[in-house]
């Protein structure tokens, strides 16, 4: 259990440039970065030169994957990248890096997915009751193959991905690369987040995020619509309705904590809306405190908004350490002790003395927030009371995110005095779910609020749900 990450844990990045004489491997390169803090465990560039296709991937960052001389053998017009947190497969096998490598007769195409299906076990079923092998242990390589499989029999790779999106039951958001062709898809209910930039006059962007846009100088056009499949080649940008849409339904952890506080989601900056998160904590759960602080990076708007709307001063108590991040280098067993000192450390002068009220984006199992505590009390703290800004993680995700089963979340068994009393704060306040709905500027309608409220926009099959739901099978 302590070697469990102790919040929910990111989803993977993507990114697709059509931008013919534009250098776009290089293109990929930079908006991996902006995207990289939806996943460090991979990553991997996939270029189209007009008569193949070429992948450069590896396990690290995207700094330690490529080198200058790979970004220059990677010509083409257009390019894909991914950058992978893992919640299906082995994180430390080469071959579930994506860009995923696949042939559909002597043509190749490469695929890179951010998302989960819940149906996987029975397609790769059905798959190898044809005969077919798989290399890798991803749910991706299931969609590529399953893309091929239909285009050879349709003769068209169209017709693959409509098939094949017919199929598929879960959380997606592809980009996919043909040797002269870009394509775009997402689920029938939006879950995950893809949207689509113009960059100059010709050229196209599409990324898990607004901020893959920014880097790049792309003007956002829209977001890609659940159930669409875009195609962007030499014939221009054409879309369609591949499947019919569904309850468009966005993960509300992008708000939360997923997404970086300078994208924009349905019109609204990621940081204003955790800014207004905080601010209507303030209101709904007053401390009397010398001092708010926000546990960086997503706690650190709350903060700010909490700090305006009690009039309790704004402070910075706690500094990140951004170079430690996830290694391959295993930390000695006295530092895997310490724990959260390895990124957090605190500001003795600043918080000794005072009464504090921390932001934190979310409780999971609860051991992170305890040792958080006991952090801020070692420097000094005379009191500590823990704000979230999202009401309690009481149900597992099945769609990207890489959560707990049930019974290994705090919330699911315990009540927020006992969560409380387990951490060590003086108080402990969550956020109410109208007020975190409200901070987006959205209806309600457009999220997906299972891991809150256990109402999952698509049916999980029961070997699946048996897994993460049923108390008894996880201990």
């Amino acid at each position: 259990m302590d070697s469990r990450p102790d919040r929910m844990e990111e989803a993977c990045g993507v990114i697709g440039v059509y931008a013919p004489g534009q250098g776009v491997a290089r293109l990929a390169y930079f908006g991996l970065h902006a995207l990289q803090h939806r996943g460090q465990e991979s990553a991997g560039i996939a270029v189209g030169d007009g008569e193949t296709v070429t992948v450069i991937k590896d396990l690290g960052l995207v700094s330690k994957v490529f080198r200058e001389s790979d970004l220059d053998s990677l010509t083409g017009d257009a390019a894909i990248g991914h950058t992978r947190y893992s919640t299906t497969g082995s994180s430390n096998t080469w071959n579930n890096a994506q860009p995923h490598l696949s042939a559909i007769g002597r043509q190749v195409i490469a695929l890179a997915h951010n998302g989960n299906l819940v149906n996987t076990a029975d397609l790769r079923d059905s798959l190898r009751g044809e005969k077919v092998r798989f290399r890798s242990t991803t749910d991706s390589e299931v969609i590529a193959t399953l893309i091929g499989h239909y285009t050879q029999i349709h003769h068209h790779i169209r017709e693959g991905i409509r098939n094949t999106m017919s199929l598929i039951q879960g959380a997606y958001a592809v980009v996919l690369l043909t040797e002269d062709a870009l394509y775009a898809f997402r689920d029938s209910h939006g879950i995950r987040p893809l949207v689509l930039g113009r960059l100059g006059n010709e050229g196209w962007v599409v990324a898990s995020e607004t901020c893959g846009l920014d880097i790049l100088g792309a003007v956002y056009e829209r977001d890609v619509a659940p159930g669409e499949m875009i195609k962007i080649s030499a014939n221009g940008l054409e879309s369609e309705e591949a499947v019919p849409a569904e309850k468009l339904s966005l993960c509300m952890f992008e708000f939360i904590y997923f997404a970086r506080p300078d994208s924009v989601m349905y019109d609204c900056s990621l940081y204003e809306a955790r800014r207004r998160m905080g601010e209507s904590l303030a209101k709904e759960a007053p401390a009397s405190a010398d001092l708010v602080i926000g546990i960086p990076d997503s706690g650190v708007p709350a903060a700010v908004g909490y700090a305006q709307g009690s009039g309790i001063p704004f402070g910075e108590g706690l500094v990140k350490n951004r170079y430690v991040g996830r290694t391959f280098i295993s930390p000695s067993q006295q530092l895997r002790q310490q724990g959260i000192r390895l990124k957090l450390n605190p500001l003795r002068h600043v918080i000794k003395g005072k009464r504090l009220v921390v932001t934190d984006d979310s409780i999971v199992r609860g051991n992170t927030s305890r040792k958080l505590v006991q952090l801020l009390r070692d420097a000094g703290a005379a009191e500590v009371h823990m704000r979230i800004t999202s009401p309690p993680v009481s149900w597992p995700c099945f769609f990207g995110i890489d959560t707990d089963c049930q019974e290994q979340l705090i919330a699911s068994s315990h009540s927020i005095e006992e969560i409380r009393e387990f951490i060590g704060a003086d108080s402990l306040a969550y956020l109410s779910l109208d007020a975190l709905v409200e901070a987006t500027g959205a209806p309600k309608e457009r999220f997906c609020l299972a891991c809150l409220d256990g109402d999952y926009p698509i049916e999980i099959p029961d070997s699946v749900r048996r897994g993460k739901l049923a108390l008894e099978s996880c201990g």
